[in-house]
């Protein structure tokens, strides 16, 4: 039951983008979920933890910032729950992250990247990195007419032709819940939105950003096959390290082609 939504409408990406076609990007915000996925990162642009954070004193939000040739780079992590000091992962804690990242940062530019399971039906496999063209939830079952294409909330993605041509990168489609496994009731809504990439944040971030019209790119790197035969928490777990030094690699590459360019130049 996938929906065809709106997201970046031709009409608004026209507007969008002729606005901003002779400006350069300039400031970009990274949404990333765990901190150990974002650290191979901090680490290769020497950023720094900003002390004095623009974010409530309530939450645990992580920010990270520096310069990097002419972009001023944001990272940004949910940080650790207050009660089990475990990452703050899923759609709740990346759509206030999101929205207070907007807020606070005025991103010309957001990029979500992370870990995400894969489906070898699609041609995924381990440590292959995506960009997602479309991103949708498969656990917002809402079976009312209408209520129902809201709950699945498909989005496109910001169109980025030329860094996908430059940098010879994969493309899929991303669906994305609030659980790890995969209920009967997710296969079905997960084949309907013909995902490539699951995972636990990105529809959440996209929903966040379209509301204000920041464009926004989804990166996503294979850490476990869905439809695999090894469980998926312990596939995760075995191959979240080199997952993500594949991520900090292509993120870089990422960063390296926007520097210096407007957003119709990607």
């Amino acid at each position: 039951m996938a929906a065809n939504g709106d997201g970046f409408s031709n009409a608004s990406m026209e507007n969008l983008t002729c606005h901003v076609e002779k400006r350069p990007i300039s400031t970009i915000v990274f949404i990333v979920a765990m901190q150990k996925e974002a650290q191979p990162l901090i680490e290769r642009l020497r950023l720094v933890k900003d002390v004095n954070s623009p974010f409530p004193k309530e939450v645990a939000w992580v920010l990270f910032k520096g310069m990097y040739k002419d972009l001023n780079i944001n990272i940004v992590c949910p940080g650790k729950d207050s009660a089990l000091g475990v990452d703050s992962v899923c759609t709740v804690p990346a759509s206030l992250v999101t929205y207070a990242s907007i807020q606070a940062l005025q991103p010309d530019l957001i990029i979500n990247a992370g870990t995400a399971g894969g489906f070898k039906a699609k041609g995924a496999s381990i440590c292959d990195v995506y960009i997602v063209s479309s991103s949708a939830f498969h656990d917002r079952r809402i079976p009312v007419p209408v209520l129902d294409l809201y709950g699945v909330g498909m989005r496109k993605a910001f169109p980025t032709p030329n860094l996908i041509k430059e940098l010879n990168l994969k493309v899929g489609r991303l669906s994305t819940g609030d659980s790890m496994d995969m209920s009967p009731h997710d296969k079905e809504s997960i084949t309907a939105n013909d995902a490539t990439v699951k995972d636990m944040e990105g529809a959440a971030v996209a929903y966040v950003a379209d509301i204000f019209k920041v464009p926004t790119i989804l990166i996503k790197g294979v850490t476990d096959i869905v439809d695999g035969n090894k469980p998926t928490s312990e596939e995760f777990l075995e191959n979240l390290a080199a997952v993500t030094a594949q991520l900090d690699e292509s993120i870089t590459k990422v960063i390296d082609f926007i520097s210096g360019k407007c957003l119709s130049d990607l």
